[in-house]
């Protein structure tokens, strides 16, 4: 949204961004997509430990967003509609992936190691996350790395909070467990 002198609104909501691109106000969606790519790809990070898969499952969640942008309904928050595309395009990823694995055998596996700072100790947070299981792993990243609120990750999730604090409050308990020193 652009505000009297002619520039975009640093204050403007995802949701009116949202409603912006829907009316086709194309600097809308580029802040829009600004703004939340980085997260999204995040999630993916956490998700699929593959950069380059992360990278394509982006690019499908826009598509898919930009080809469902006239089901939102501006009165919901954007965020968990965004964060349920992005569910299912990694989840549709993932069985597209299973199923070109059954059919293909790979001549050479080059594993993509996570970058590490000088200094660092300890796992690493997708070393950490690879313990989990999926549901567990989905609902730690959109709490604690995305900053998503409990109703949202349901909204998002399709399910209730209850179930969402379940998961996380098991995917704690893991994390626990296995950081903590014998």
């Amino acid at each position: 949204m652009l505000d009297m002198m002619g520039t975009r609104d640093p204050q403007a909501t995802l949701e009116s961004l949202m409603a912006g691109y829907q009316s086709g106000d194309r600097e809308a969606a580029a802040e829009l997509i600004g703004r939340v790519s980085t997260q999204l790809h995040r999630f993916f990070l956490a998700q699929v430990f593959s950069r380059r898969f992360a990278d394509d499952l982006l690019q499908q969640t826009w598509l898919r967003i930009h080809e469902a942008r006239r089901a939102y309904r501006p009165s919901e928050p954007v965020l968990p509609w965004i964060y349920a595309i992005a569910r299912h395009v990694r989840v549709d990823g993932y069985r597209k992936l299973r199923r070109t694995e059954s059919r293909e055998k790979q001549v050479e596996v080059l594993p993509e190691s996570p970058v590490r700072t000088e200094g660092s100790s300890g796992p690493s947070l997708e070393e950490m996350l690879a313990v989990l299981p999926e549901s567990q792993r989905e609902v730690v990243v959109m709490l604690k790395v995305t900053g998503m609120s409990l109703e949202e990750v349901a909204r998002a999730t399709s399910s209730s909070v209850g179930s969402v604090k379940q998961k996380a409050h098991r995917a704690y308990e893991k994390l626990r467990e296995v950081l903590t020193p014998r």
